[in-house]
């Protein structure tokens, strides 16, 4: 007895198709491409959240300082990596650079702005001079000043 065959020609597949590959790739490349962008905005977000962090424990470091010294006049030697008495020390996350702050120690006007350039534009002054403040979402600087 003879058998026959429903099938005269078997196809052995043994990888995939140029067109799956394709669009395999494809899905990768977008998938990563939407990671690297999520990943890259998380980044920027949290070298913000330091450098509010920074801000704010400059200004607490300024507050001690008058609270210690009765006045801030001695602020133009402190801030950024060398602040005098030991309060604190502050360094850009990013840049690697110091702060931009200013400072003023004279009787009448005994003040100090401090302020960081951010790069969510989420801060609280359109300049570094803290004669902007705003609360507009579209400021490119976080400052602090005297709290005294």
């Amino acid at each position: 007895m003879k058998l026959k065959s429903r099938h005269k020609h078997f196809r052995l597949s043994l990888g995939f198709t140029l067109l799956e590959l394709l669009v395999v790739i494809s899905i990768i490349g977008i998938l990563l491409a939407v990671g690297a962008t999520a990943f890259s905005t998380a980044q920027k977000k949290g070298r913000d959240s330091r450098r509010r962090s920074d801000m704010k424990a400059l200004q607490n470091a300024f507050e001690q300082y008058y609270a210690t010294n009765g006045t801030y006049s001695d602020c133009t030697t402190m801030g950024n990596s060398n602040l005098s008495g030991g309060y604190t020390s502050v360094v850009d996350p990013k840049n690697s650079g110091d702060y931009t702050y200013q400072c003023t120690g004279n009787a009448t006007t005994n003040t100090y702005c401090a302020c960081a350039k951010l790069e969510t534009q989420t801060g609280n002054s359109s300049a570094n001079d803290c004669n902007h403040y705003s609360h507009n979402a579209t400021n490119d600087y976080f400052c602090v000043s005297n709290l005294q």
